[in-house]
């Protein structure tokens, strides 16, 4: 009888220690994942802005454009054989987002329409060999598409409609140096293959600027790593003036060198040319 009321107390104690550890866990979860969806604030109507805050200070940041073209069966006019269509799915604007942040890992996790459709973006942060020396760098290595084909506002009449999941494979995408942004306006496409690997998704990316790393600033992105297909244009665009510019100081100094020739020579005595003159000269 000692022993059972001298255990009450411990196992009181004990649950008194659980429930301390699981307010503190789910009070510092809360401050972990806390994430604004500030695409209100977006110039372009189909950009979308998202911030991650770790414990009020700001850990991921991403702006983008995203389309999803999605594949499904219809039937058709006989009503026996099957046509594949292809459905277009926008980012919402109003769409639930969710974010976690690490030092080598962080995710984001949007979803719209009641969560029909969820598309989980994945970032780690590791060591990258050069030539030189091992150098840090983030990189884009999984995304995720969860959708129901079900839903009628961008599915039409689609045949056996159900929930799918698209993954992405072996993906490295937006390698950037640590501690840096990447950017990249022009559009650029990721495939995702379906569960059952029968179809491929198309995710649709563009105006994207990412740091889900070592962001030093509060909601201020650092330095920007630019995409290589973004250099090559902004090369395109600068190119022409500078050739330009180039033409135009070589034809400056060809008119120099003319009018100093052409003074030199207008001061030099000119000699006749008939030799009879020259006992006239002097």
């Amino acid at each position: 009888h000692n022993q059972k009321m001298n255990g009450v107390p411990y196992l009181n104690r004990l649950l008194t220690s659980v429930t301390l550890i699981y307010t503190n866990a789910m009070a510092r979860i809360g401050a972990e994942q806390e994430v604004e969806n500030l695409s209100g604030l977006s110039t372009s109507p189909e950009k979308d802005i998202f911030v991650v805050r770790d414990n009020g200070t700001t850990c991921l940041m991403a702006e983008f454009a995203a389309r999803l073209m999605v594949p499904y069966d219809v039937s058709a006019t006989n009503y026996v054989d099957l046509i594949t269509e292809e459905a277009e799915i926008p980012l919402a604007r109003g769409a639930e987002v969710r974010g976690k942040c690490g030092t080598t890992e962080s995710e984001l996790q949007i979803s719209w329409l009641d969560k029909v459709y969820t598309l989980k973006l994945y970032f780690v942060k590791e060591g990258h060999n050069t030539t030189k020396r091992q150098e840090a760098v983030w990189k884009m290595n999984k995304i995720q598409f969860v959708y129901d084909s079900s839903e009628r506002t961008y599915f039409k009449d689609a045949v056996n409609p159900g929930k799918h999941t698209a993954n992405s494979h072996h993906l490295s995408a937006l390698l950037t140096p640590a501690g840096k942004s990447y950017e990249c306006q022009a559009q650029q496409t990721i495939s995702l293959i379906t569960s059952d690997h029968q179809r491929t998704v198309i995710l649709l990316l563009s105006e994207v600027r990412i740091q889900p790393f070592d962001i030093s600033a509060d909601f201020i992105f650092s330095e920007e790593h630019k995409c290589p297909v973004d250099e090559r244009e902004q090369l395109e665009e600068t190119l022409p003036l500078i050739l330009g510019l180039i033409l135009g100081l070589m034809i400056v100094i060809t008119i120099c060198i003319y009018h100093i020739h052409h003074k030199l020579t207008a001061n030099q005595v000119q000699l006749p040319r008939d030799r009879s003159q020259y006992k006239h000269m002097g």
